[in-house]
């Protein structure tokens, strides 16, 4: 039984998310919205005032005692009011009096004038709360215990034969020694007599996790561990965890080109900004194989795919629309470049940090070169000013911030030009929920959960990108490199039928990835940044062949029991997974 603190403010138990509707709404829309999100009351609103509040008792009452017709009755004619209310600094205790007195179960939580939140009696039952908390805690309690269970996600296994230990002689010494001296002639043959041309480090310091932040090298090695079995699953790409004791970015630079010799190359991982963008910029500049940085590049990527499909579902063109960037961190700089170098004018995007929009005048700007860069660019209107201003006209609204739905708020979005097109990519609660969104006019949402449409889900990238950088030895991952990946992965999606709820193609269609490996190796040619000459019918079926490979391995290991599911765990799948989190 979880325990209820009578005494601990009402903002702790209340719910987040309001809903509102017109009072000249009818019952059966209300009936319909709190349904669809599963709620048992909605604000009332008479112009732009609340004016009262409507539950799902209130309608039952009519409906079943009186006998109303709900898709006729307007919602005014049943309504509670006027409103009650509770401060969000009022005690539960309090809260109950209130609800005690007035017979009600539900109260708009009221801060600073502005109601931020709903307290409903149920959030404060003992039995609904542990039912909630179990739900919420299921996932990573089962995670855990597969965890322990299997020890780890990654292991190495042979590729080739060992049918009598005289095989020995041709693996190891001394039948090796051929290799190595074809190597010692040319270090390129290294790419055909080890295993470098299929693989990945994985490079993180710990200090940037997903969901978790500065956690240290070895709290991050289970996410880098799961980064690796999306590799090889998705991409056929053998990538191995690096997690590095030291956060100096200097080290890191100088620990990544030591390790070149053993890798075709680098996925830098979760590493806090703004050494993040020092660290990849002066690895592209000096590694002498590709580097790339997930949050960044990956995300950037996928984000562009995503834009591009939706501007063709709304019928506008890229060159001509507006494009308001809120947080300025490592997803959207590179984000913002990938943009500009997929056409869109550097003048018609506005970028958005805690202090402002970028802008020339801004003088906080000498540490953050990235940032400054950017400034010099963009915003050809010099606007200055919030999210709030930055989102006025734009066409387009691109959130990589903070984990916190209401930074983007529905009169922001009412603001912005017809047909809008709201991105809310932070995980895990996007910055607008996407019902809200809606409900303000946008047109099409995207978002970074699997459980609402057009998911932006880096994993759509980085697995079939690499297995096309190594499959033609590129030297480097460059912008036009990643625009070629999401032009490849827009056009997936829109050769299935685009709309506003589908604008990027989801994991389960394998074709996304050695298509995209397609459209990087032949990129890469085209630059001169390649060491092997393809076709791209080469390169598809290579890729394809290599992957499905990879797949089969893992589904054949299941089935014959190499890979143990736990006992509690037997009528788990034996299948190919139909969803795959980042």
């Amino acid at each position: 039984m979880v325990e209820v603190d009578l005494e601990a403010p009402v903002a702790r138990y209340m719910r987040r998310t309001v809903y509102f509707i017109s009072e000249d709404e009818t019952c059966a829309k209300a009936a319909q919205i709190m349904k669809s999100h599963g709620v048992g009351s909605i604000l009332v609103k008479k112009n732009s005032e609340i004016a009262g509040i409507l539950t799902e008792r209130d309608i039952l009452n009519r409906v079943i005692g009186e006998g109303i017709d709900p898709s006729r009755t307007k919602i005014r004619s049943i309504m509670s009011s006027p409103l009650i209310t509770v401060n969000s600094t009022a005690t539960v205790h309090e809260a109950l009096e209130i609800m005690a007195m007035h017979d009600c179960r539900r109260l708009p939580v009221v801060q600073d004038g502005k109601i931020v939140g709903l307290l409903a009696q149920r959030f404060i039952v003992q039995e609904d709360l542990k039912e909630l908390m179990d739900k919420a805690a299921r996932p990573a309690i089962e995670s855990i215990k597969l965890h322990r269970f299997y020890r780890g996600k990654i292991e190495v296994n042979l590729k080739v034969p060992v049918r009598t230990y005289n095989d020995f002689a041709l693996w190891y010494t001394p039948g090796v020694a051929e290799a190595c001296k074809e190597i010692a002639k040319d270090k390129n043959k290294a790419y055909v007599n080890t295993n470098k041309w299929n693989t990945v480090a994985v490079v993180s310091d710990g200090t940037r996790v997903l969901g978790l932040g500065d956690i240290g090298p070895e709290a991050a090695m289970p996410v880098m561990e799961g980064k690796a079995l999306l590799y090889k699953y998705l991409g056929g790409v053998d990538a191995f965890p690096i997690c590095l004791a030291t956060t100096d970015p200097d080290k890191i630079v100088e620990t990544v080109k030591i390790l070149q010799p053993s890798f075709g190359g680098i996925n830098l991982e979760d590493i806090s900004q703004p050494k993040c963008f020092k660290i990849l910029d002066r690895l592209q500049a000096e590694a002498q194989i590709p580097v790339w940085h997930d949050d960044q590049q990956g995300t950037a990527t996928v984000i562009l795919a995503g834009v591009k499909n939706a501007l063709k579902v709304v019928g506008k063109e890229e060159g001509n629309v507006l494009v308001t960037l809120v947080g300025v961190g490592a997803a959207n700089v590179r984000t913002a470049w990938l943009l500009i170098a997929a056409g869109f004018k550097p003048g018609n995007l506005m970028l958005v940090d805690s202090k402002g929009i970028l802008h020339h005048q801004r003088t906080d700007l000498e540490t953050f070169p990235e940032k400054k860069k950017l400034a010099k660019i963009t915003n050809q209107e010099q606007r200055t000013g919030n999210i709030a201003e930055a989102m006025k006209s734009a066409d387009v609204v691109i959130a990589a911030s903070s984990s916190r739905p209401g930074l983007i708020q529905k009169p922001m979005i009412e603001k912005m030009a017809s047909d809008p097109i709201v991105f809310a990519c932070a995980n895990p609660l996007p910055e607008i929920w996407p019902w809200e969104a809606k409900e303000a006019g946008a047109r099409i949402v995207a978002t970074g959960r699997s459980d609402f449409p057009n998911q932006v889900n880096n994993s759509l990238g980085f697995p079939g990108i690499f297995r096309g950088v190594l499959d033609v030895r590129a030297q480097k991952i460059t912008d036009t490199m990643c625009v070629a990946a999401a032009d490849e992965l827009s056009r997936v999606a829109e050769e299935q039928g685009i709309n506003e709820d589908y604008i990027l193609p989801t994991m389960e269609n394998s074709e996304v990835f050695w298509r995209e490996a397609a459209a990087i190796g032949v990129k890469a040619q085209e630059e001169g940044l390649s060491l092997r000459k393809i076709s791209r019918d080469d390169l598809i079926e290579e890729a394809k062949t290599i992957i499905q490979r990879a797949r089969e391995m893992t589904r054949s290991n299941t089935l014959t029991g190499y890979i143990k599911l736990p006992e509690a765990e037997t009528k788990l799948i034996i299948t190919t997974p139909k969803s795959v989190r980042k």
